[in-house]
């Protein structure tokens, strides 16, 4: 990643109704492990190198953490109630997951397991596209990054598969909602 490139992400972040409000009040998650991720982030991007509204398209803000020893569903459902309160003001969804606890549901939802997830890192690094496996919060005045793809295919407006654990179906739902949206994204296809 290049500076550039950090800085057209921050821009793009800086500028939205919803991602900027969050970070400057990040404080306020307090969960361990905590990143802002994915679609929000990726969206933003795209609406920002359309030259659209950035809040566009946009559905639900992801945030995930890691806490191995709160694995309960209750746990999270409750850390996701009070986030979404305290962020009331903020006209979205906000969706919380743990990503220690993934494991214990995907393959209900998804119809084949996955392994533990040891980091909230290794899980972004599985996230359906390599635009999408992005996390960010604040540190020391900017922003901590996560892009274990790098940035380029987000900047460009690049889909891009990680086959690391999603289907050619699930990536082909995605895919078909996002170019209603964005046409101008160059989609790679799943093979």
């Amino acid at each position: 990643m290049t500076d550039n490139q950090v800085q057209q992400l921050q821009a793009a972040i800086d500028g939205s109704p919803l991602l900027s409000p969050l970070l400057e009040r990040w404080h306020e998650i307090a969960l361990p492990d905590a990143w802002l991720v994915a679609g929000a982030i990726a969206q933003t991007v795209w609406n920002h190198t359309f030259g659209l509204p950035l809040a566009n398209g946009i559905n639900d803000i992801d945030i995930v953490y890691f806490e191995a020893n709160g694995l309960s569903e209750e746990a999270e459902a409750d850390h996701a109630a009070r986030i979404r309160t305290t962020f009331s003001d903020l006209p979205i969804w906000i969706d919380v997951k743990n990503e220690a606890r993934v494991h214990l549901w995907y393959e209900a939802k998804f119809g084949y397991p996955i392994e533990p997830y040891t980091s909230t890192i290794n899980a972004i690094a599985t996230f359906p596209t390599t635009a999408t496996a992005v996390g960010v919060r604040p540190h020391n005045g900017g922003l901590e990054l996560c892009a274990p793809f790098g940035l380029s295919d987000l900047l460009g407006g690049v889909v891009r598969a990680n086959k690391r654990q999603i289907t050619r179906e699930v990536y082909e739902r995605k895919v078909d909602r996002w170019i209603k949206v964005w046409p101008e994204l160059v989609v790679v296809s799943w093979e």
